[in-house]
């Protein structure tokens, strides 16, 4: 294994774990503990966003560039997996089973309109 991927995973699973439990923090009631948590979120997010930094760095990349494109692919992909995430609580907690699964649908058919976006379409 080369030392960037190594030192790439050790920091995303930290990341992953501050922001795991950040959103645990932040979601379970009988914690009390909401702005702490979304914080801790906060920083785990942040630190994953070190870790592309570093990683890119490490693998002499070119930083990312921020083009149109990037803008559009980030927020198809926030809105689909918000929408899949809104669809399921429809379903499981609130017990309103047609709209989530609709919901949840649009959600799916919006994360596979990431392929074509990223990859393009070829003959």
């Amino acid at each position: 294994m080369k030392r960037s991927s190594f030192v790439a995973m050790i920091m995303g699973t930290v990341s992953a774990v501050l922001f795991a439990l950040g959103m645990c923090m932040a979601l379970t009631p009988e914690w009390n503990s909401f702005q702490p948590g979304v914080i801790l979120g906060c920083v785990g997010l942040l630190f994953a966003l070190i870790t592309v930094m570093v990683w890119r760095k490490m693998e002499h990349k070119a930083p990312i560039r921020i083009s149109g494109k990037t803008v559009l692919t980030a927020v198809v992909g926030v809105a689909g997996a918000l929408a899949l995430g809104v669809g399921m609580c429809f379903s499981m907690v609130w017990e309103q089973m047609i709209p989530g699964i609709v919901i949840g649908l649009i959600g799916i058919v919006a994360l596979l309109c990431l392929i074509p976006l990223t990859k393009g379409i070829k003959d």
